[in-house]
């Protein structure tokens, strides 16, 4: 299972575009709102999540997915539940990813020092330690990063691949005619 975390100012694209590739795979995907099952995004759309940050549980977790957005980066970044997952996930190899300004939470955590990495325009000196790599999506072992709202579907289709395989990645595209 895969936590995908969302806090009010969260950057719509950059959620819903890789849970729907997600799930198109048959990947179970939770959605977890911070605080609320009602979270609405950075262009006001509200979405009812499918769970919140006090009900977690991590047994079969396989990693999370953290969207950008302002002020939905710093909105993640101050939940506790949201950094004791990464640390979960850190401790136990699973999948990190973040987009667009979330990856400087992983950085903000010194989880970047020496991977390669990506981010939104401006955020790079947050990235403490990276190689910054200028590309729509970078993937350093577990760890998964994006540049933006732009990437989402690349960002999606990566996830994908890491998760299941890329021949599953690939046959999701073509369906998608992307």
């Amino acid at each position: 299972m895969v936590y995908l975390f969302l806090a009010n100012g969260f950057e719509e694209c950059e959620a819903i575009t890789p849970l729907d590739i997600l799930r198109r795979a048959n990947v179970e995907v939770k959605t977890v709102g911070i605080g609320s099952n009602t979270i609405t995004g950075s262009h006001n759309i509200t979405i009812n999540c499918d769970t919140v940050n006090k009900n977690l549980n991590l047994d079969k977790l396989e990693g999370i997915i953290l969207p950008g957005g302002i002020p939905g980066t710093p909105n993640l970044e101050k939940d506790n539940t949201v950094q004791a997952t990464i640390d979960y996930c850190n401790e136990n190899g699973l999948l990190i990813c973040a987009i667009c300004a979330a990856p400087s939470i992983l950085g903000h955590k010194g989880l970047l020092r020496g991977k390669k990495a990506t981010c939104y325009p401006g955020f790079e000196p947050e990235l403490l330690g990276a190689e910054i790599i200028n590309e729509k999506v970078v993937s350093d072992n577990n760890i998964i990063t994006a540049c933006g709202a732009g990437a989402a579907s690349d960002f999606g289709f990566k996830i994908l691949g890491y998760l299941k395989d890329e021949r599953t990645a690939n046959d999701i595209k073509n369906a998608m005619k992307f």
